[in-house]
């Protein structure tokens, strides 16, 4: 292989893109860059309007993914110094379950002048939680119909998934809904943006919109839920479903033009940011789980078989790695749940040490917890403040601290809060051995590897060894893999991911005294999970019926 030949991976987040060029022999990245999107998480109201989106709202601009291109690519090209005419190919990941409605041609109908104000017409972020009622009849209906489908995404679905978010705009907004001519992926719309052909990746269409056995729901299904809802798949979802590391095109002139690269270089499939990082870290065998730690977490695990393991987000075969079981779990809220406490839950005092000792406030907070012992703040907390994913796939559930006293200070609810995402990770990991996908290992990936504190608890409550994905980029090295492939020069995924992939084996191991009171502690979070998650007790959900009612 020419040692003198690059690829570019594009990492599309919650708040930013960042873009990473990587040699692709050995997997070394050379530079990379981001842009932070001009209108973010757009969860008040649309750019330009006063008027309040409802509770649970998040959308986005998709203008704002085509300026990464044109601002972070460039940019990293620079960074890099390395000549255009090497990069080879180019590979994309994003957010799912993120989805809007376009026009044949790929217009989103947010541009339109028709539809520029309403909510519905703009991209539904993955964490858009409005459309749980859609899910419940989705997860109700295919109960009853004994769908096939359903075990293999834990019993249920997700309102965070493609069809609740459709059939919610169906019924909300009929009108712009008879206007898209395509919903789809902001991961497949951005791709079609770079080489001008219309895909639907394998991932997403297989743990986001129920493609399982080669087929969607059916019509009939569809249509039991809303008559005018049983055609979307033939109407507006009536593009081929792509491997994952295929080419999906070549690079258009125009895209070319907005990066500054080659027209005509390979345009790998698009991926999720979750998916893409397990052969970021080089693995490519069971039993290794990949945990994506930021806003949220993700956890990949790779099986031989097909097993049914309730409150998973999916199982799919040749999802993340080929002639292997791709399954998916995960949590809606982990560095959300400690940039919130940061924002609204710290004296001032902690802001003001924090700029005289010119560090940031979780700094701040991570070494006064450091100093703790393993129940030493007497707290418990239940990480749900934006709902759980898994195992119990409920949206409505909020977040819960107990054993709060006069003495209890800001530095110990955020160990607490820590605690909480940890225990909850382990209810993930407990699940999977319980029904047959054995977990040995760790792996981390994302920017919360960065805390030391936070990874030995995880290593101390979960009772694995951590390993650590060896790039600040991890996802965009990822799709520089995919995009290696899709340029062919690698044959598979598996053979990239083990030259290309970097990781530090067991840079935490459990310390065997914490372990076990964090035993003891994770009983107590069982008690609570079961209580509040699974019984009969539904205070947080009528918390939050109250709540909506009085703020409307």
């Amino acid at each position: 292989m020419n040692p003198d030949l690059y690829t570019i991976g594009v990492d599309f987040g919650t708040a930013s893109g960042r873009a990473v060029i990587v040699r692709v022999h050995d997997g070394l990245e050379l530079a990379s860059a981001t842009h932070e999107y001009t209108d973010g998480v757009i969860d008040k109201h649309l750019p330009n309007s006063t008027v309040p989106l409802p509770f649970e709202w998040a959308l986005q601009n998709p203008d704002d993914y085509l300026e990464v291109f044109k601002n972070a690519v460039p940019k990293v090209l620079e960074l890099s110094g390395i000549d255009p005419k090497k990069i080879i190919g180019i590979g994309i990941d994003f957010t799912a379950c993120t989805i809007l409605p376009t026009l044949s041609d790929g217009t989103p109908l947010c541009r339109l002048t028709e539809f520029r104000a309403v909510p519905h017409a703009w991209v539904k972020l993955w964490k858009h939680h409005a459309a749980q009622s859609q899910a419940d009849r989705i997860n109700a209906l295919a109960l009853e119909r004994n769908e096939f489908w359903l075990p293999r995404f834990g019993g249920k679905i997700s309102s965070e998934w493609f069809f609740a978010k459709a059939l919610q705009l169906l019924e909300e907004a009929p009108e712009v809904y008879a206007a898209s001519e395509r919903i789809l992926e902001a991961a497949d719309w951005v791709v079609w943006q770079l080489c001008g052909i219309e895909t639907r990746n394998a991932c997403t269409a297989g743990y986001k919109a129920i493609y399982q056995d080669g087929q969607y729901p059916s019509a009939e299904f569809l249509g039991a839920l809303n008559p005018a809802f049983a055609d979307i798949v033939q109407t507006r979802m009536n593009a081929p479903i792509s491997s994952l590391g295929d080419k999906a095109g070549e690079l258009t002139q125009q895209a070319a033009t907005w990066m500054g690269l080659p027209a005509g270089i390979a345009v790998a499939v698009g991926n999720v940011d979750a998916h893409v990082t397990v052969p970021a870290a080089g693995v490519t065998q069971t039993g290794r789980m990949v945990a994506i730690m930021g806003t949220s977490t993700c956890h990949i695990l790779n099986g031989q078989q097909q097993n049914v393991v309730p409150g998973m987000c999916g199982v799919v075969d040749g999802g993340v790695i080929p002639d292997l079981y791709g399954y998916e779990a995960g949590q809606s809220g982990v560095g959300d749940i400690f940039g919130w406490f940061v924002k609204n839950g710290v004296p001032a005092e902690y802001t003001q040490r924090a700029t005289q000792e010119n560090k940031s406030v979780h700094a701040i907070l991570e070494a006064e917890a450091a100093t703790q012992h393993p129940g030493e703040h007497g707290l418990l907390a239940l990480d749900w403040h934006n709902g759980n994913r898994s195992v119990l796939v409920d949206t409505e559930l909020s977040g819960l601290m107990l054993g709060a006293t006069l003495q209890t200070t800001a530095t110990d609810m955020y160990r607490a809060l820590i605690e909480s995402t940890a225990f909850g990770a382990r209810v993930i990991i407990d699940n999977f051995d319980q029904f047959g996908v054995p977990v040995n290992e760790l792996v981390i990936a994302g920017g919360l590897q960065k805390n030391k504190m936070l990874m030995q608890i995880y290593a101390d409550i979960t009772g694995r060894p951590l390993s650590i994905v060896d790039s600040d980029q991890a996802p965009a090295l990822g799709s520089a893999i995919h995009a290696a492939v899709a340029a062919e020069a690698y044959s598979s995924i598996t053979e990239a991911a083990e030259k290309m992939g970097k990781i530090r084996q067991n840079v935490y191991t459990p310390i065997a005294s914490h372990q076990r009171i964090y035993d003891q502690i994770f009983t107590e979070y069982q008690s609570l999970h079961d209580y509040f998650g699974r019984g009969t007790n539904n205070v947080m959900k009528t918390l939050k019926r109250i709540r909506n009612v009085e703020k409307t």
